[in-house]
């Protein structure tokens, strides 16, 4: 694939891409790439200071008067505050304050799902200084008036982001065909990325070097370690950006603790799991929070039980044995959602969207991840944790292990209701990496990290297929084209 600057982008009839006949049009960024943060940043912060403001006047015309005993100045502008504040820590949670970095449609749903948050903790709040239950009408509009705000200010930054920072022309370095799979879903982002060629390491490490100039950034999938080591000097050297496919011993690095021998550096790797500290913080969070989730819910098990009960008269709950910290097995709890007996025939089989063996109050249950209520119990007794990989069947976790030996260093720490796998992946995420999103959440653990976890689980329960499904089909259309055409047609 050959390559003329000048305006455009010349794709060559090449084995790469036979018979393209489009021309892809290449357009500087009009604004260095350097000051792309303080772009976003700047967006995230005028929709933070309307969406303040907006507060504002509900609260001095709805609110401020009403309460027992009214604030003076500083009461008022300390209640706006802390709203603000609440609204920064949710928007960081939910990934709102990076434009450019979600698609548009993730991005609103963050930042509604935020906003709604934020007013419904906003409200009990105003409700407990007004010591009664003040009406919630004005904090409705101003949320519905905060959702059209939103989608307004997205379009506008959509046009003027993607303006100013077009798709970045990249270079594929690979040593594996599964790299394919890679660049199909990178290619799915055309606002952000654009693969113009494909080079085989296997051309040697001058020739890659020759091939990947003039371009804005290298993905290096899938090399030996030597060969990408190069690579990264290399393209340190120049000052070109580079994206990586990380392999499992690339994630135990991440979480190595840095120290010092006199005057060498070092890198330690305690590869023990979770401190003891740690733990314990683990534990009491659990226990807070699993304790008032299952007060809370209550009312939804009655519901749920009731419901199983009447369509077919079969058991409630569902029983079945998995996996934890250790290796050891213990007795997972659900609301039953498929047909009683779905596996006669002993064996584990993994249940699919589609899988008719799923009652219509399943589908409900499944839906809104309320078949999962049942291991609140789990994580009382100590079977399981908030967050953590998923647990899985001995039978499915073996079969794991001898296609990826490194799949039992899951069992690190204790199995999680849900966790960083379930929330950024979706059922088509490949076993390996979802193995690697749970080695990068034991490494990088920490409090804060499990507490964005349960927040945006809180997003997966409200819209497991909006952004998934849009993300499965575009993924889907891209690689029935990256078949035919495209860099990634010879991977």
């Amino acid at each position: 694939m050959k390559l003329t600057y000048g305006g455009e982008v010349k794709i060559s009839h090449t084995a790469d891409c036979p018979k393209a006949k489009r021309k892809v049009v290449c357009v500087k960024a009009t604004v260095p790439y350097e000051h792309r943060h303080l772009v976003s940043l700047a967006a995230a912060a005028v929709l933070l200071l309307l969406l303040t403001a907006g507060f504002g006047v509900i609260w001095q015309s709805c609110y401020a008067d009403t309460i027992v005993q009214p604030f003076f100045r500083r009461g008022n502008w300390a209640v706006i505050w802390i709203y603000a504040v609440l609204l920064v820590i949710l928007f960081r949670a939910y990934d709102c304050l990076r434009y450019g970095y979600l698609k548009g449609v993730h991005l609103i749903c963050n930042q509604c799902i935020a906003v709604g948050i934020a007013n419904g903790i906003t409200y009990l709040q105003i409700s407990v200084i007004g010591r009664r239950l003040l009406s919630t009408l004005p904090l409705l509009l101003l949320t519905l008036g905060d959702i059209l705000l939103i989608l307004g200010w997205a379009a506008i930054m959509k046009g003027l982001y993607f303006r100013l920072y077009p798709p970045r022309r990249l270079v594929i370095v690979y040593g594996s065909r599964r790299a394919a799979e890679l660049v199909l879903k990178m290619s799915s982002r055309v606002d952000k990325y654009m693969i113009c060629e494909s080079v085989d390491m296997a051309e040697g490490f001058a020739a890659v070097c020759t091939q990947i100039r003039g371009y804005e950034g290298v993905i290096l999938c899938e090399l030996p370690a030597d060969a990408r080591n190069d690579l990264l000097e290399y393209c340190y050297a120049v000052g070109l950006r580079v994206y990586i496919a990380p392999d499992i011993p690339d994630i135990m690095l991440r979480g190595a603790e840095e120290i010092r021998l006199f005057d060498t550096p070092l890198l330690l790797c305690r590869n023990t799991g979770l401190s003891p500290g740690q733990r314990l913080c683990k534990r009491v969070m659990d226990v807070v929070i699993a304790g008032g989730l299952l007060l809370a819910t209550a009312p939804l098990w009655l519901i749920c039980a009731a419901a199983i009960r009447l369509e077919d008269g079969g058991d409630v709950i569902y029983r079945q044995q998995r996996l934890t910290e250790g290796g050891k097995l213990f007795d997972v709890l659900k609301f039953r959602s498929m047909i009683p007996d779905a596996e006669q025939e002993g064996r584990a089989v993994t249940a699919t969207e589609q899988d008719k063996r799923i009652t219509r109050v399943g589908k409900v249950l499944r839906r809104f991840r309320l078949d999962e209520l049942p291991q609140l119990w789990n994580i009382l007794k100590g079977d399981m944790s908030l967050v953590g990989p998923r647990p899985e069947r001995p039978q499915l976790a073996e079969a794991y292990t001898q296609a990826c030996p490194e799949f039992g260093f899951r069992l690190r720490v204790k199995a999680g209701l849900t966790g960083y796998a379930q929330v950024i992946g979706t059922y088509d995420t490949r076993p390996a990496d979802k193995l690697k999103m749970d080695l990068m959440y034991i490494e990088q653990y920490s409090l804060l990290l499990d507490l964005r976890i349960l927040l945006m689980t809180v997003k997966t329960a409200l819209l497991p297929h909006a952004t998934n499904e849009a993300a499965r089909k575009n993924i889907q259309r891209t690689v029935q084209k990256g078949r035919k055409n495209g860099p990634c047609s010879k991977l």
